[in-house]
């Protein structure tokens, strides 16, 4: 009787889990560079005690393992800033944080009051040299080549570094769009990056609330189920015990 119940418990914590990273989703769906995430699960199966058995038999339980990230390219959205990045297909920006070397999407960038070129948190974005970039104060037209080349009126400034991973699942999220990693980032020869646009959330907003729904739904018939054994276990103890209903 606890077998199923257990089981249950399995499945009502996977959900849980599940619904936190639909609902992380949702909250994400306008913000820039951001990639959607899923979860993965298997089937955990436990040996009982009848399992030494010709006929013995495993509990399954239900286990989630992972988050798959939906690396997909999002939408590019036109800004006309000057400051505004979007890389075209494989890469991420490299940004020096205090907490070392982070990669992200997101191309918002802005100027800081040294004149350095920096993300929405003022972290500095990475030439190819792994330098700031820093413009001069009577620097103002800034154009970026679609190498990734940094130009203003005084000529070239610096060239933005866009890396690339073998196994972009190994990037683990870092907060604020950026993404951490032990493996070794591999310069992007032939970067696409574009001027004067974002690239944003590659959130369905449809997707995610069919998905909580359905989620919402599955945790329900769990739950049905649980009160349903629960019912049934307290029949048989009182037949067992011969016990009246109260």
């Amino acid at each position: 009787m606890q077998n199923t119940s257990y089981i249950a418990l399995s499945r009502q914590a996977a959900l849980q889990r599940q619904l936190d990273v639909v609902a992380n989703n949702m909250a994400n769906a306008n913000t820039t560079g951001f990639k959607s995430e899923q979860m993965m699960f298997r089937e955990f199966l436990v040996p009982t005690r009848s399992s030494q058995r010709a006929i013995g038999g495993k509990l399954s339980f239900v286990q989630d393992v992972g988050v798959l990230r939906d690396t997909r390219e999002g939408p590019l959205t036109k800004t006309d800033n000057p400051l505004d990045f979007a890389i075209h297909g494989d890469g991420y920006f490299q940004i020096e944080t205090e907490a070392g070397m982070r990669y992200s999407r997101s191309g918002h960038f802005r100027m800081d009051q040294t004149g350095m070129l920096v993300n929405s948190q003022g972290f500095a974005v990475m030439d190819d040299r792994d330098q700031p970039i820093i413009f001069a104060p009577n620097e103002t037209r800034i154009e970026v080549s679609e190498d990734g080349t940094v130009s203003t009126e005084n000529g070239r400034v610096a060239r933005l570094k866009v890396v690339k991973f073998s196994n972009d699942q190994e990037l683990r999220n870092a907060g604020d769009t950026l993404f951490e990693t032990t493996l070794e980032p591999e310069v992007v020869a032939r970067p696409a990056i574009v001027q004067g646009m974002i690239e944003e959330s590659n959130v369905q907003p449809v997707v995610e609330m069919t998905r909580m729904t359905q989620i919402l739904r599955e945790y329900q018939g769990v739950q049905k189920m649980l009160d349903t054994e629960h019912e049934r276990t307290m029949k048989a103890m009182q037949a067992l015990s011969g016990a009246r209903p109260a």
